[in-house]
């Protein structure tokens, strides 16, 4: 029995130094959750995808273009002389002619060349012959920009 009660008895303690504050950040922790994360999203990614099947027509051939629309061009000499696309007009005569040239046509834009010496009245009065032969728009080319072509 005095063996046994040898072994019962305590025997000298080891103590530790003590526990130590760490100020260290363990990111193990994190990088486990990190790579779940990335395997998560590794594996739904191919669920996202969608996509349509289509079936397209066969190629045909291209639409014509339409022909081109030539601009009416009236130009008002500093003679008074009028010439609607170099055909010359009377100024009695204007407004029929306008009106036979608009009635037929889609693009209702006219184009007025007047010479630098005229006054805009006379500008003026053609703009409005125009405008009572239908037409919408009135560009008047000024003669920089004519210098430019």
């Amino acid at each position: 029995m005095a063996a046994m009660r040898k072994q019962l008895e305590p025997g000298p303690v080891a103590r530790s130094k003590g526990l130590r504050a760490s100020a260290e950040m363990n990111v193990t922790p994190l990088i486990d959750v990190l790579l779940v994360l990335l395997i998560i999203f590794m594996a739904a990614l191919p669920l996202t995808q969608k996509g349509l099947d289509v079936a397209l027509p066969e190629r045909a051939d291209p639409p014509s273009a339409p022909p081109p629309v030539q601009s009416i061009v009236l130009e008002y000499g500093a003679d008074r002389e009028i010439a609607i696309n170099k055909q010359p007009v009377l100024r009695s005569a204007l407004d029929s002619e306008l009106r036979r040239i608009f009635a037929s046509r889609q693009e209702k834009t006219m184009f007025i060349l007047g010479a630098g010496s005229l006054r805009y009245g006379e500008i003026v009065s053609i703009i409005d012959s125009a405008r009572g032969a239908g037409v919408q728009q009135v560009g008047i080319v000024t003669e920089k920009a004519r210098a430019r072509r």
